[in-house]
């Protein structure tokens, strides 16, 4: 890494979160999956993801290279995901989600992302009631109470719906993220499949892709089928940052 590069990374973290921190915590999740009903019916003969822990490398601008470890766990019927990224020396990411199932139905409760770029970061935290058809959002020190009259997720617990769902046939492409201070729809589309080969080997995949309303981003998902469509390969570019992400190894 040249040491010229770093004065401009700190310079963005004082303007904003960092378009760098943004690409790399968007890339190691697949947040970046209709409308779920908040009574839906139990599925009891629902296919479920598999707890799994997963590595990958990624790529940032061809320059920043880093890796990302996504861990899946299941103790009863809470769910715990967690999602650790780093680039040596110069940016560190996590975030992690606790949800439930109900039947095909990921049901989150609390979620949190952490960020740091050469020492200084922030925390997003939130908390799901789908009793009360609220969310709370707290970020740099606000603390927001979101609406949610439609189940919403955080970044981890959607991924794991989007899986759910393509497990179980029920994909549409219509779900909502609870953001800093809204709920947002975020809509996906499945773009057929292919056979890819990555650092942990080759698979058949099926492409999931983010439909943004802006042309210049673009967010692609290959998922493998063999591993409950866990995601194989991630390509993103946002605020004109590229990120590429390729699973090393799967246990």
């Amino acid at each position: 890494m040249h040491n010229k590069s770093l004065p401009n990374a700190s310079n963005n973290t004082k303007r904003s979160p960092s378009k760098f921190l943004s690409a790399l915590i968007t890339g190691i999740s697949i947040s970046t999956i209709g409308a779920l009903s908040m009574t839906a019916p139990t599925l009891a003969s629902a296919k479920t993801v598999q707890p799994s822990t997963a590595n990958y490398s990624f790529t940032v601008e061809d320059k920043y290279k880093g890796t990302a470890t996504r861990t899946l766990n299941k103790s009863g019927n809470t769910w715990k995901y967690n999602v650790k990224a780093r680039v040596a020396g110069v940016a560190s990411a996590s975030q992690n989600s606790t949800f439930t199932l109900n039947g095909n139905n990921v049901i989150p409760t609390q979620a949190s992302t952490t960020y740091k770029l050469l020492g200084l970061g922030r925390t997003h935290k939130l908390n799901f009631n789908p009793n009360s058809k609220k969310v709370t959002s707290n970020y740099k020190g606000k603390t927001t109470t979101l609406s949610m009259p439609q189940q919403a997720f955080d970044d981890l617990s959607l991924e794991v719906q989007i899986r759910q769902d393509l497990l179980n046939g029920k994909f549409t492409g219509n779900y909502y993220m609870a953001k800093k201070d809204k709920i947002e729809k975020t809509p996906f589309k499945k773009s057929g499949s292919t056979k890819i080969t990555v650092p942990a080997g080759t698979f058949d995949t099926v492409r999931v892709d983010r439909i943004h309303d802006d042309d210049s981003r673009s967010t692609s998902f290959w998922l493998a089928p063999s591993l409950d469509y866990l995601p194989i390969k991630v390509s993103q570019i946002n605020d004109g940052k590229k990120m590429d992400l390729e699973l090393t190894k799967v246990n």
